[in-house]
């Protein structure tokens, strides 16, 4: 039995469970059927022609980069990593030449496992078509945003797009008691209790590295708590030694949160959005930023949380306070420039300014009442001394003959008509009786006497 402190001492438990065959993925059943598209890339003698790029679909977690691995170890080819992130465009040529000299002189064919693939610009992307196309390289790359809107066409259409999915609790408690015995994680030095496992799995939220992570923190706790020494320090190893045991208590010490249940892509997600979204607009501020704190630690995409405030802003403030829009818009360019962790605090100030703010859906109500008439047929002809008057003849046609200048008349309003005759009094927009909408009902009223004038 190999210690804890050994054991620890070599990469982390995710990398040393990371499988090296597609037998060996937990999860990804319907991928990893016999005869499947990924079957025969990770079986080239057996299965079909390898593509010129694979691009891996998926939240993180779901084995992106273990899949990566296995299809280069059991295709028997080379495999090359590189990061979005801090590549670029010299990196990308430096692989390419090294893959193109290994493939003419040994026959050895490349993985170049492209990570974070829609960090790339469409220019960094460009530079990885002529290897593609030539079979210099099999791309694989990882994403965690949409393909079609992240990958350029070019590149998407020379590709298998495989969608990963999250791992259910059952793979989680499978990877769990794997890395518990097996030889290459902690091979039988601590045992794992029923609720612990459970706890883990919650806490993982169907994500294997998080799951094997806190896994390999709770053994070091677990070892600690039995009496053990710190790390580099053996502990006991006698045959009548029992191996310590991870409980619920030591989950808890080492995770230093709540159980998060919050499922992306089910329920949770749109229960929790709209409990967000109506204690906005109902001016709940604390149920509001109570469930932003539950979007963010339950792994929600600081973007489309940022996104929704936008939306709120302009559906449920509006006109009521008009700084309620550039605010939310400032808090997703932050989030955008920042990330998190430190993206939750403009998100908890644009939401705590729109929850305090006034509400109107003035504006909101105003362009569907317009597009309902529009869309009924109820458009009617531009006024004559509205249309164009900028082309030679435009005036023979009546094209701008009696427009009055506004800011030729005292009031900046003159009195003449702007919408289509079919239409002449419609009203859209009907401020409302809270912040600043009850001053633009104040200044609307006198500008719609004046432009009524023209009538009287």
């Amino acid at each position: 039995m190999t210690s804890l402190g050994s054991a620890r001492s070599l990469r982390p438990l995710a990398a040393r469970m990371r499988p090296t065959t597609l037998e060996e993925v937990v999860g990804q059943a319907e991928l990893r059927r016999t005869g499947s598209p990924l079957w025969n890339l990770c079986h080239p003698g057996e299965g079909g022609r390898m593509p010129a790029s694979v691009v891996l679909f998926g939240p993180p977690g779901t084995g992106k980069t273990t899949l990566a691995h296995v299809i280069a170890h059991q295709g028997g080819r080379r495999f090359v990593e590189l990061s979005a992130i801090s590549a670029g465009v010299k990196d990308v040529r430096r692989v390419m030449e090294q893959a193109q000299g290994d493939r003419d002189l040994y026959g050895t064919q490349t993985v170049l496992f492209l990570d974070e693939i829609h960090r790339f610009t469409k220019a960094q992307q460009d530079s990885l078509l002529p290897g593609v196309e030539d079979g210099v390289v099999t791309l694989v790359a990882a994403t965690t945003e949409n393909p079609s809107f992240s990958v350029i066409s070019p590149l998407l259409s020379r590709s298998l797009v495989l969608r990963l999915h999250s791992l259910d609790d059952a793979d989680l408690a499978e990877l769990l008691d794997r890395a518990v015995t097996d030889q290459r994680g902690l091979d039988g030095s601590v045992t794992l209790s029923d609720q612990a496992r459970s706890d883990i799995v919650a806490l993982a939220d169907g994500d294997a590295r998080r799951a094997l992570t806190l896994l390999e923190a709770s053994a070091g706790q677990a070892t600690i708590n039995a009496g053990g020494a710190a790390e580099g320090h053996p502990a006991d190893e006698s045959p009548d030694a029992q191996p310590p045991e991870i409980t619920a208590e030591t989950v808890a010490a080492v995770a230093d949160r709540a159980l998060v249940r919050y499922d992306q892509n089910g329920d949770q997600h749109y229960d929790v959005v709209s409990a967000f979204i109506k204690s906005i607009r109902g001016s709940d501020v604390d149920a509001a930023v109570h469930y932003l704190a539950r979007m963010i630690e339950g792994g929600e995409d600081p973007r489309f949380i940022a996104r929704r405030l936008i939306i709120s802003a302009s559906e449920d403030i509006g006109t009521a306070d008009p700084q309620a829009l550039p605010i939310a818009v400032a808090a997703a360019q932050a989030v955008a420039l920042i990330g998190l962790p430190e993206g939750r605090i403009p998100l908890a100030e644009a939401t705590v300014y729109l929850a305090a703010a006034p509400k109107s859906n003035a504006a909101y109500l105003a362009v569907d009442r317009a597009i309902a008439d529009i869309r009924a047929g109820n458009i009617g002809q531009v006024p004559a001394h509205l249309r164009d008057a900028h082309y030679q003849g435009a005036k023979r046609l009546g094209h701008g003959v009696g427009y009055k200048y506004p800011h030729d008349d005292p009031n900046g309003v003159s009195a003449q008509q702007y919408l289509p005759d079919e239409l002449a009094g419609r009203r859209y927009y009907e401020p409302g009786a809270h912040g600043f909408d009850a001053a633009i009902a104040k200044r609307l009223a006198r500008v719609r006497e004046l432009l009524d004038g023209h009538r009287g």
